[in-house]
């Protein structure tokens, strides 16, 4: 079964956001052998890896469950509504330590790429860790040793781990970076 597309976040299965499974999906009733892996912020109880692609991608799981899978409070006020409100509300999120971060570029929401670290950016994109130190002199004003010993230990799966995403007009790469 073919997946449903996601703008602004192109493969959630790379980045661990859904992930096969033979759950029932709470809101349409059906195993369709995907699930989301992750809790989506909602009132309702136990929707961890109950809720399929399918019903985030047409809305129906933020109808009935009021449920959103990223924080509507992360982007800018003067980011269009309609655009806030398909990555809230019919967009997969991401699992970051703290929380979540979803960078705007263009007037417009990036693309989620995914988590990574730096064995994942040294074994075939350096061109990103470059741009990863850029981030973290630039953006989170560390330099020197302290700067190279952060993304020294950057680690995909204990953190802390470093947040890919990308501008759909221009291309450039945005990052965050979140810790234990």
């Amino acid at each position: 079964m073919t997946l449903p597309v996601f703008r602004y976040h192109p493969d959630p299965i790379a980045s661990g956001s859904i992930v096969a499974s033979a759950n029932t999906c709470r809101v349409c009733g059906e195993a369709r052998g995907y699930v989301y892996s992750i809790a989506p912020y909602s009132e309702a109880d136990d929707l961890e890896e109950a809720i399929c692609p399918w019903c985030i991608a047409n809305g129906a799981a933020h109808d009935k469950f009021d449920a959103y899978f990223v924080d509507p409070a992360v982007f800018p006020d003067e980011l269009v509504m309609t655009i806030a409100e398909e990555v809230s509300y019919r967009t997969p999120g991401y699992a970051a330590w703290q929380s979540e971060v979803w960078p705007v570029c263009c007037a417009d929401a990036t693309a989620f790429i995914g988590p990574t670290g730096i064995t994942e950016i040294r074994s075939g994109n350096y061109e990103l860790e470059g741009m990863l130190m850029g981030y973290v002199v630039h953006e989170m004003k560390i330099s020197g040793g302290a700067a190279m010993r952060l993304i020294d230990s950057l680690n995909k799966d204990k953190g802390p781990t470093a947040y890919v995403f990308q501008c759909l007009h221009c291309g450039t790469y945005q990052f965050h970076i979140d810790y234990v």
